[in-house]
């Protein structure tokens, strides 16, 4: 499986982005996609998550300033980003998790850089 993610960029504080995510390769299997982030020194985190059910999960900090969307039949994955602040400046990974796999199997985009400046 290969992810492909685009639409990070540098916004000022406030802003809005978009993120999209495409999976390609043999993606039968693939349960639930999201958006991890990763700020300079710091671990990787999850920012949003949704299965094939649609079930969604986010993160505490997202505190309803983002949202994640599914296309299956596209096999994407989007992430709507508003009232960006500093502190979302990180390197946003795209993952889809295989779970008819055993164990699991997670999969990872490149990465995409935003960054928000005050």
């Amino acid at each position: 499986v290969q992810l492909q993610a685009s639409g990070g960029g540098s916004v000022q504080a406030g802003g809005s982005l978009s993120l999209s995510c495409v999976a390609s390769g043999k993606t039968f299997g693939i349960n639930v996609m999201g958006w991890y982030r990763q700020a300079p020194g710091r671990q990787r985190e999850l920012v949003a998550t949704t299965t094939n059910e649609g079930v969604t999960d986010y993160a505490d900090f997202v505190a309803d300033r983002m949202r994640i969307s599914r296309d299956r039949v596209a096999n994407s994955v989007y992430l709507r980003m508003d009232n960006l602040k500093p502190e979302d400046t990180a390197v946003y990974f795209c993952n889809a998790r295989n779970v008819l796999s055993a164990p699991p199997t997670d999969y990872w985009g490149s990465g995409t850089l935003v960054t928000v400046s005050s």
